[in-house]
């Protein structure tokens, strides 16, 4: 089964913004994930993993199919929020999923604590079957 976590960059209560943050607490955050995406990869269990540009490079299209697409910037300013990043995995199960995710929450933060970072948890659905 294939499930994609999502990362969101965000506020989170009691936790600066990585901007904020001291040079030995970011490299600490960053060596985390990639310790987590070696085993992952080693474990045969990572499909892929990426990091995302900023809201600043976010084009949002919008079709009718017919006339011209209209395309905007994205997302609007009012959001709090926006998607950092994802791992793609293939794993026995949703109880695999989770555990994951709890360990990508518990990143270091600023001193090391852990940032409780919420993290998403999806199911891939499979492509619909083209014969229907």
């Amino acid at each position: 089964m294939k499930y994609m976590l999502l990362l969101r960059y965000g506020v989170i209560e009691g936790i600066p913004p990585m901007s904020e943050w001291a040079p030995q607490d970011v490299q600490a955050h960053l060596g985390f994930y990639q310790r987590l995406n070696r085993e992952l990869a080693e474990g045969g269990e990572l499909v892929g993993v990426e990091a995302l540009a900023g809201p600043e490079a976010v084009k949002i299209v919008t079709s009718d199919g017919v006339n011209a697409p209209v395309v905007s910037d994205g997302p609007f300013p009012e959001a709090k929020e926006f998607l950092a990043g994802y791992w793609m995995v293939d794993l026995d199960g949703e109880e695999r999923a989770l555990e994951i995710a709890a360990r990508a929450s518990a990143a270091p933060g600023p001193g090391g604590a852990p940032i409780r970072q919420p993290v998403e948890v999806r199911l891939v659905m499979g492509a619909p079957d083209p014969e229907m």
